[in-house]
């Protein structure tokens, strides 16, 4: 089946998307390594119950990038509304038990939350070509090495990255779909 075909509107289902997800006011909430595996157990369950594909990952300080394919419905709800609810809920509970200074941080003046993490309307590019995708798949692997981040020499050192994956064939988190077959 080729996968790749012109799609427009929300992201649809069996489709790859670049999809990029921002907190709040670009606050560094995932520099925290714990508030980070947040974010890898999230993708963890989605990929087990196989409501995603994923392709390709970065969880930076304050923003993840994934190339991923949304397989189907979760209960009632799409994968990516499901990951977002997640780990805001998991990060406020994190942040409530150890630093509550900082949860404050995130309260919305909104009244359907009463707290934001994530910022609206993420980013999703449907990926029409596999030279697309590669290219994207290069740009989130080189994201922690970028001077702005500087946070490794090697893409395949980042721990929060698919690049060690492609560099050694290692799925550390085991949510690529590819590692099954390994």
């Amino acid at each position: 089946m080729n996968i790749f075909h012109k799609r427009q509107g929300q992201m649809d289902y069996n489709y790859p998307y670049f999809y990029t997800d921002t907190i709040c006011d670009f606050k560094q909430l995932l520099a925290d390594d714990l508030c980070k595996m947040i974010v890898i157990k999230s993708l963890q369950y989605l990929k087990q119950k196989k409501i995603v594909e994923i392709y390709g990952y970065v969880v930076m300080p304050n923003h993840i990038h994934l190339i991923w394919n949304m397989l189907k419905l979760n209960g009632k709800e799409s994968p990516a509304t499901s990951f977002t609810k997640f780990t805001a809920h998991e990060f406020k509970k994190y942040l409530a038990s150890n630093s509550p200074g900082l949860l404050e941080a995130y309260l919305s003046e909104k009244g359907d939350r009463s707290y934001q993490f994530w910022k609206r309307d993420p980013l999703a590019i449907p990926l029409s070509t596999e030279s697309i995708l590669l290219q994207k798949l290069d740009y989130i692997h080189d994201n922690p090495v970028k001077e702005r981040w500087r946070l490794c020499d090697n893409p395949e050192d980042y721990v929060w990255s698919s690049a060690e994956f492609y560099e050694t064939g290692i799925d550390r988190f085991d949510i690529l779909p590819i590692s099954e077959t390994n």
